[in-house]
């Protein structure tokens, strides 16, 4: 597949930039796609929630009546679980929720996506260029002279630049990652991306490697 290069007006520079099929033309596997993404989201889970049980809360151990001829359930501490205040049953405790998952799982599972947004032609390719000064206002004019949407943007770098990251932070719809922090729920999550001419060759190498 070939795309055209974009200025950052929106104009055609006049160059023109090959897909590799191995990262853009691949047989997608769905299956792999929800592998990643189902790690992806376990890894972000702090894994911090907690309730206490009977034997954490802070109450009296004294008997609450006697053990027969109360005409109700026998009752030994105000801790149980039935009682307002007592100790949660099968409560969650803090745990580990990251799982493993294969180094070229993770890479089908990329380009697939990345083949899934090429079919879609959402991929928008535009020169490299820089920002003086982190500008809001002037990265949105960009993004519109590009015509990469208005919702789920995601801008990919070749390399980190401060003053462009900054500039999109304000931008909800916006997100920008370098091609070292692309991941498949980053992929599947945007409606259209726009790639900074570049990336592409960094990919393709690390795809035929």
């Amino acid at each position: 597949m070939e795309l055209p290069v974009l200025k950052i007006d929106g104009t055609d520079s006049g160059k023109k930039v090959v897909l590799d099929e191995k990262v853009f033309g691949i047989e997608p596997n769905d299956h792999a796609i929800y592998l990643d993404v189902v790690q992806y989201l376990a890894n972000q889970r702090q894994g911090t929630a907690k309730t206490k049980d009977r034997s954490e809360i802070a109450h009296s151990t004294k008997k609450l009546g006697r053990q027969k001829g109360g005409g109700g359930a026998r009752h030994g501490s105000l801790k149980a679980n039935i009682f307002v205040g007592g100790g949660r049953v099968f409560g969650p405790k803090p745990r580990l929720y990251r799982t493993k998952l294969n180094k070229k799982v993770k890479a089908l599972a990329r380009y697939s996506a990345l083949t899934y947004k090429a079919q879609e032609n959402a991929i928008v390719f535009v020169e490299p260029f820089t920002m003086e000064a982190p500008k809001t206002k002037e990265f949105m004019h960009i993004i519109e002279s590009l015509k990469a949407g208005d919702r789920k943007v995601l801008f990919v770098l070749p390399e980190n630049s401060t003053n462009i990251y900054l500039s999109s932070r304000n931008l909800p719809e916006v997100k920008v990652i370098t091609v070292d922090e692309l991941n498949t729920y980053a992929i599947m999550n945007a409606n259209s991306m726009v790639f900074v001419d570049g990336v592409q060759d960094v990919l393709s190498e690390r795809a035929n490697r």
